[in-house]
């Protein structure tokens, strides 16, 4: 989403006029997001933004300047379809009470939460409401049909990591498909177009080079990650070397000690410091005995989740999350 976008629509809502409010850019709407829950569909947010008035406005000039910032922050929806049930006191017995109200009216709202756990709405808002409006920061919510009669969604405003796959292997198939699905961008690299298929990688940007001595004619970035899985560990030495020339944050490679001491010395032989291959994860992946390309992908993503997290919080903000689920 554009910044400008965010602040085109505060400026339309503080003029009175009907923002237009588009799924390309509240993906948390888009025909996709509908397939799996009618309630987010396109024309669920024609009609929220047809509800908002100036006062809503602050929410999105918030938004904008969490971008500025490079917050880690989000644009949340409460998604109203029974306004009766959406106010009554659904609490069970199990979870935390939050008063004898429900949601705070049954209308649709637009709001703004980052992960201080800062709230910013134009309309009054209940105690369960504020719970559940914190919730997106666990990404996108996670207990957002815990009470009936309503939904909450919402979009991110800072950018997802990016994942590259040196190699179009089968365990890359694996991990590409569960790694979009846990939100990372993922990008496929390999030199042979019938195994980089759209058929095998339907959610990943797929890149075919004539060869892998064309690997640096791509840039990843120092935040990306990449995981070395070629075919047959054809292209591990060079995979390796152009990640560690990138400085990536994170670069792991499959295989077992045997190949990975082969790939080591032809490293060093190619100009890698013993420190930077030291930097290397190998194996890559979470160690729980996986063996197949589906487990071995469960244990690499499971990796990225870790290091993503450590990436984006604190030591101090990671003692508290844990403290508080531990």
């Amino acid at each position: 989403m554009l910044r400008n976008t965010l602040l085109a629509i505060a400026e339309d809502l503080k003029a009175g006029c009907t923002p237009e409010l588009s799924p390309e850019d509240f993906p948390c709407f888009s025909a996709e997001a509908a397939s799996e829950d009618p309630r987010t569909s396109p024309e669920a947010l024609a009609r929220i933004a047809a509800s908002l008035g100036p006062e809503d406005a602050c929410v999105f000039e918030r938004a904008a300047r969490a971008m500025d910032e490079g917050d880690m922050a989000w644009i949340g929806f409460k998604v109203v379809t029974d306004a009766a049930a959406a106010q009554a006191n659904v609490d069970n017995e199990v979870t935390k009470k939050y008063g004898d109200v429900g949601s705070a009216d049954g209308c649709d709202l637009v709001f703004f939460c980052n992960d201080a756990k800062e709230v910013v709405a134009g309309r009054p808002c209940s105690p369960r409401d504020l719970f559940q409006m914190k919730d997106v920061t666990r990404g996108p919510s996670m207990h957002n049909d815990q009470f009936e009669g309503l939904t909450w969604v919402s979009t991110q405003l800072f950018d997802s990591v990016k994942v590259w796959l040196a190699g179009a292997s089968d365990v890359a198939v694996e991990v590409a498909a569960l790694a979009h699905h846990v939100g990372f961008d993922v990008e496929v690299i390999d030199d042979d177009a019938s195994y980089l298929s759209e058929a095998r990688f339907p959610d990943a940007e797929r890149t075919l080079l004539n060869s892998f001595d064309e690997l640096d004619s791509h840039a990843p970035s120092q935040d990306d990650y990449v995981c070395v899985l070629t075919r047959g560990h054809m292209h591990d030495p060079e995979s390796c070397l152009w990640a560690v020339r990138h400085g990536v944050h994170y670069v792991g490679m499959m295989g077992c000690k045997g190949k990975n001491n082969r790939v080591h010395d032809l490293c060093i032989q190619e100009g890698m410091t013993e420190e930077q291959w030291d930097g290397v994860k190998r194996p890559i992946g979470l160690k729980f005995g996986a063996k197949t390309p589906a487990e071995l992908a469960i244990a690499i993503v499971a990796e990225l989740v870790d290091v993503r997290y450590r990436q984006r919080y604190s030591e101090e903000a990671r003692a508290k999350h844990e403290g508080d689920v531990w």
